[in-house]
């Protein structure tokens, strides 16, 4: 590691290039957890209510089943597995059926590569920067499943805030004490907000997948930066949302997915929360 922080020239590429194999993975996640997950829930609730066993093969696993295009179930071959340069090369069609192949797999992997590369030049090609990569590959996976599902599943959130509370425990980017207390502001905040508007519109106003997203983010942010995660992803929100609905002619009724812009606040926050703030106050002449 104190090679590669002295010769970031090296450590840059190899970065990337492991930030592009990583978002290949993060699209295999986005696209495979949630249905997964949905058959899971769907024997699980069989059983439970012990309706009569259905033939129902379980979708491809996120591991071992390999690629196959989408439109024909073609599998695909090694070369054509290349993160970014395999859609590049074949002009964003299957080789075999000439489908068009989803944007999102390119932006995906150069999203995490970039991301990478980042967090490693933000902190260093050591623990905290291993972290702040692990921290914007959940990120990642997090937003495409919410985009495209409306879903945040445990399985993520989860073990992203215990992984930030572990990170604590040695300091990594802070005591454990503002890190615990950041997690469970970060839940109450939201669910309090749930909470108060249900009461006044009978309505859910959020998914409790947004509780547990904040609740993570702020055991990396600290309990100083769940606030401002709060505020900017709602200005974040505000702004991306009011674009987005415009341009598909929606009313502002539309249920739209918030985890987005919590990634991209809490994302923004952890790099560079500090400055934020000091510039705020500074700002506003407060200090």
């Amino acid at each position: 590691m104190a090679f590669l922080d002295q010769h970031p020239e090296l450590g840059y590429p190899v970065v990337a290039g492991l930030g592009l194999l990583v978002g290949s993975f993060l699209n295999v996640v986005i696209l495979r957890l949630p249905r997964r997950l949905e058959w899971e829930w769907k024997r699980d609730a069989r059983e439970v209510l012990e309706l009569p066993e259905i033939y129902d093969p379980p979708p491809p696993g996120i591991v071992v089943e390999r690629s196959h295009c989408p439109h024909c179930k073609t599998q695909l071959s090694w070369f054509e597995n290349i993160p970014l340069f395999s859609w590049l090369v074949l002009r964003g069609k299957c080789r075999h059926c000439k489908a068009p192949i989803s944007p999102q797999y390119p932006l995906v992997e150069l999203l995490t590569a970039v991301l990478v590369v980042a967090s490693v030049w933000r902190f260093g090609f050591g623990w905290q920067g291993f972290g702040a990569s692990l921290l914007s590959c959940y990120l990642v996976a997090l937003s495409g499943i919410d985009l495209r599902e409306r879903l945040l599943p445990d399985q993520l959130t989860l073990p992203l805030m215990w992984l930030g509370l572990i990170g604590s425990l040695d300091n990594l980017y802070m005591p454990a004490k503002p890190a615990l207390l950041g997690a469970i502001a970060g839940y109450l905040l939201l669910w309090l907000v749930w909470w108060l508007f249900k009461q006044v519109t009978g309505k859910e106003g959020m998914g409790r997948g947004d509780f547990k997203l904040l609740a993570a983010l702020g055991a990396w942010v600290g309990l100083n930066g769940v606030l401002p995660v709060i505020l900017l992803s709602s200005v974040v929100g505000a702004i991306i949302g009011s674009v987005w609905l415009g341009m598909k002619g929606r009313d502002r009724a539309t249920p739209i997915p918030f985890g987005p812009y919590l990634a991209i606040a809490g994302w923004i926050v952890f790099f560079w929360g500090e400055q934020i703030v000091d510039g705020y106050l500074r700002f506003a002449g407060l200090k």
